[in-house]
Parts: structure tokens; C-alpha cells; sequence
């Protein structure tokens, strides 16, 4: 047994957020049928509750979930008439022998399920956020602007389609990957960057962000030769290489360019680097491939040349004209030509007035031309749209500042 100093709860609750979608798919992979792997992991929790407690935590607590839930699934499958209070046949001494690492991972293959062609493109993403990566359906629901209630009817209708689909849990051969690959990709980044927002405390976030760099560079080594799998994993791992300088010790974020670079971690940004010059040397470029460039112009030595910047971002809305990466471009734009022109660039943004980060450009820009009146006002819409604590904060002191210097 082991984790003396952790409650069974404790353990159990970080078993849960470590390694559930890595457990799901394992019990998934074998039937096919996702809510019942679900019900049978849940199960092995509710169970790891009331005997650990009295037993003691197992030495390795992921091979007793799997265990348990394992034998709980296929006695589900074997029997519409099975136990609900009869205790499982498990030896005791055989869980500590399930060696998770042992097994393949089959996430990607589960996450490849969840974008086959017979899954409704919209919920592809949301699906792999939920079954795979383990966000919470309330969580992934408020990344896309869903009721909850609505998101989580979509993720039940979806789970039974892969279910009556007889979708096969397996990596689609080469000809097939280019349909499905840029769905998961998507759901890889969406893990990190929804876990950025949603998820607080450093640990938590480190955590999952870590799970997406593993994801993308696995993804990465296994296709080889696509571009935009390499260019995913560098702008993760540039991205993480930083988590320890986003925000200060009173909680409020630092921006990039104030950020102490003797917190970032060199070899985090060595990694971002190798992966960054595989995608590059595959000849095609791709959205991810530029994100990462960005990052990594702004990881090197000394100050990022802005005219540098601003070519990689006019190639970034070539590629993938989101509305972030017109805001971003449109905040670079204005330091090579000045904040007029970043303001005009902001004013031609469609949805621009719904957006928090064009809002929060706009008030910096309004504050740099001399504009404290309508900086303030600015800055008063970017901090109603900011659900980031650290981000509020930071915005609500450059606020006050504007408000200070603003007309009486």
C-alpha cells in the first residue's frame, strides 16, 4: 500500500484527474460501447471510496480501478440480470500486478473514434474533450458558449452513435487519417488552452497541459510526416515552457514581454525548437506550424523583431483567419506602424465587439494614442467579458491606471 499521507478521497480524486481517459479508453477498447465503460469506471471509484479507506490505498491505484472496473464491464456485457451488491471476484493480490504502463495507450485510438466520419463533425471536439482528456461536460459546455444541458444530450447522442456505428476503436489506416486528423488535433489544443482558462492552480494546469504535450508529440512521432501534428506539439511545448511566469505570486497574470525569462524552462523551449524545425523541413506549411514560429520568435534571446512578427502573422490569417489571430496580428501591426493603424485594424474585424481579447487590445491601444477616456471605457468591456482571474486582475490595475490619467 501506499499514500500514507493522502486520504482515500484525495487519492482517489487525483487518480481521476491523472489518468480517467487513459482508463476509459482501455475499458472502452474492449466493447466498443463508451457509456458503459463510463458507468463500470464510475463504479470502480464508488468502490475505491469504501474500501480503501478500511483496506488501505493500493500501491498502484490505477491498475485496481482498471481491475475492478474490468471485471465490473464484463459482467455487465455477460448478464442484463448483473450483481449491484455482491462484491466483485478480484484477488487482491493480482491488482498491484496490472501495470498500466505496459499497456498502449489508447487514447489516440479512442480519440480517432470520436472523429470518425459518422460522428457530427460539431460535437467531434467536445466529444474528445470529454470521454478522452477528461474534462467535466459543464466545462467543455462553457468553452463553446452551450447550455450544459444541451452539450451534455449532444455527448449522449454521440457516445451511442459510436456505439450502434460499430465504429472500430483502432488508428485509421494513412488514407483515412486526413479526414480525422484535424479534429483531433483540435481537441488536443483545445485541451490545453480550455484548461488554461477554466482549470485554476498551477499544479492542476501544469498537469493537463503536460497530457496535451504528450498527446501531440505521440500523435507527431506516429504520422511523421505531417506538418501540422509537429507545428501542434512545439507550440504546446513553447507554451508550457512559460506556465511558471504567467502569473505572479498576488495572482496576477504578467505579460509575455514582462515575464522574467529565469522562470521559463530552457529545455521545454529546446523541445518547441527540434519539433518546430521537423515541421518546417516537411515543406508544407500549416496554422499550428506558424502559431509555434510565433512563439518561438518571441522565446528568442533579446527582443522579437516586430516586422518579423508581423509576417508570420499575415501568413497565421492567410492560413486560419480566426478571430484571435486577426486581433493579435492587428495588436502587432500597431507596434511597427503605431496605434492608429492597430485601431483601424480592430475596427475592420467582424465579431470584434464580442470579443474579449480585441477589447482588451483596443484599450491598450486607445491608452498608448493619448486616448485615456476611451481606454477606460474599453478596458471597463474587456474586464466584463474576463472569466481569467489572473487576466481580470491585470486588466482592472491597467484600468485604474488609465482611469487615473483619464479627464475629471
Amino acid at each position: 500500500m501506499a499514500d500514507a499521507g493522502l486520504t482515500a478521497g484525495a487519492r482517489a480524486a487525483q487518480v481521476a484527474r491523472a489518468s480517467y481517459g487513459r482508463l476509459l479508453a482501455i475499458l472502452a477498447a474492449e466493447t466498443g460501447d463508451i457509456p458503459r465503460a463510463e458507468d463500470a469506471l464510475a463504479d470502480a471509484f464508488e468502490r475505491a471510496l469504501t474500501t480503501w479507506p478500511a483496506a488501505g490505498i493500493p500501491t498502484n491505484p490505477e491498475g485496481w480501478l482498471v481491475t475492478v472496473a474490468r471485471n465490473r464491464h464484463r459482467d455487465v456485457v455477460r448478464s442484463s440480470a448483473h450483481r449491484t451488491s455482491a462484491p466483485l471476484d478480484v484477488d487482491p493480490g493480482m491488482l498491484d500486478l496490472v501495470d498500466l504502463d505496459a499497456i498502449p495507450d489508447r487514447r489516440l485510438e479512442l480519440m480517432f473514434v470520436c472523429a470518425h466520419p459518422a460522428i457530427d463533425a460539431s460535437i467531434r471536439t467536445p466529444l474528445m474533450l470529454h470521454t478522452v482528456l477528461g474534462f467535466d461536460a459543464a466545462y467543455v459546455a462553457r468553452a463553446f458558449a452551450v447550455p450544459a444541458t444541451t452539450m451534455a444530450q449532444r455527448l449522449v447522442r454521440a457516445k451511442r452513435r459510436i456505439r450502434t456505428a460499430r465504429v472500430p476503436f483502432v488508428v485509421p489506416v494513412l488514407q483515412d487519417m486526413p479526414a480525422r486528423l484535424s479534429s483531433v488535433l483540435e481537441a488536443v489544443y483545445g485541451a490545453y488552452a480550455i484548461d488554461w482558462q477554466l482549470v485554476s492552480g498551477p499544479t492542476v494546469r501544469e498537469s493537463l497541459a503536460a497530457e496535451a504535450l504528450y498527446l501531440a508529440t505521440t500523435l507527431a512521432v506516429l504520422l511523421d510526416d505531417e506538418p501540422e501534428a509537429f507545428g501542434l506539439a512545439a507550440l504546446i511545448a513553447f507554451s508550457l515552457a512559460r506556465v511558471d511566469a504567467r502569473v505572479a505570486d498576488d495572482g496576477c497574470l504578467v505579460p509575455l514581454a514582462e515575464q522574467d525569462r529565469a522562470l521559463w524552462r530552457p529545455e521545454l523551449v529546446r523541445d518547441g525548437e527540434r519539433l518546430l524545425r521537423r515541421a518546417h523541413a516537411l515543406g508544407r506549411i500549416s496554422r499550428f506550424q506558424l502559431e509555434a514560429a510565433i512563439q518561438s520568435a518571441h522565446c528568442a534571446p533579446g527582443e522579437p523583431d516586430a516586422v518579423t512578427l508581423l509576417a508570420l502573422h499575415d501568413a497565421l490569417v492567410r492560413v486560419s483567419p480566426t478571430l484571435g489571430a486577426r486581433v493579435a496580428r492587428a495588436a502587432v501591426l500597431a507596434e511597427v506602424q503605431g496605434p492608429r493603424a492597430g485601431l483601424t485594424a480592430l475596427h475592420d474585424i467582424d465579431g470584434a465587439d464580442r470579443f474579449q481579447p480585441a477589447w482588451a487590445t483596443r484599450a491598450h491601444l486607445l491608452a498608448a494614442s493619448g486616448e485615456t477616456d476611451a481606454a477606460a471605457s474599453a478596458y471597463s468591456k474587456a474586464i466584463s467579458l474576463t472569466t481569467d482571474a489572473p487576466s481580470r486582475l491585470y486588466l482592472e490595475r491597467r484600468a485604474a491606471v488609465v482611469r487615473s490619467e483619464a479627464t475629471p
